[in-house]
């Protein structure tokens, strides 16, 4: 499970649009990494455009956001155009990104237990350094305090 200091996972995954992005093909610029449960869903959906409405402020501060799920590429098509986001949607089908973050995790809700996404939000620096860790991240207020991290970094 990386932390800060340590050299953030490389991965290659397919991206809401169809197209591919792999996290060292954008150094030496940073990279705002957040991983959320489901396309859709009222936290997931109120964090998504929470980093749409600032997108212009990340791009700012030489900042790629994006945005890593388990659901399908065309789940983030739908999700993109239903709330008009404009921050990247990736698709871990396979849970291999989630697992090397750390991410993958035991959670358990009215009593039932079940594998999901643990919300959490990497800031990586350009080069390749997680700079700042945020996990068990709570919708509000989050996206002002990365901006803050990456703007500062």
């Amino acid at each position: 499970m990386p932390d800060a200091t340590d050299l953030a996972p490389d991965f290659t995954l397919p991206r809401d649009g169809g197209e591919e992005i792999t996290l060292s093909s954008l150094r030496p610029g940073k990279v705002v990494l957040f991983f959320y449960p489901r396309d859709d869903t009222p936290g997931c959906t109120k964090e998504s455009i929470a980093f749409t409405d600032m997108a212009d402020a990340f791009a700012a501060a030489g900042a790629t956001v994006l945005g890593v799920s388990k659901d399908t590429v065309a789940s983030h098509d739908k999700f993109r155009d239903k709330h008009g986001l404009q921050v990247a949607l990736l698709s871990d089908a396979d849970s291999d990104v989630c697992e090397s973050y750390g991410v993958w995790k035991e959670k358990s809700m009215y009593g039932k237990k079940f594998m999901g996404i643990e919300r959490s939000t990497f800031l990586i620096d350009g080069d390749g350094t997680i700079a700042r860790a945020w996990r068990k991240v709570k919708v509000p207020g989050h996206v002002d305090e990365v901006l803050e991290a990456a703007q500062a970094l």
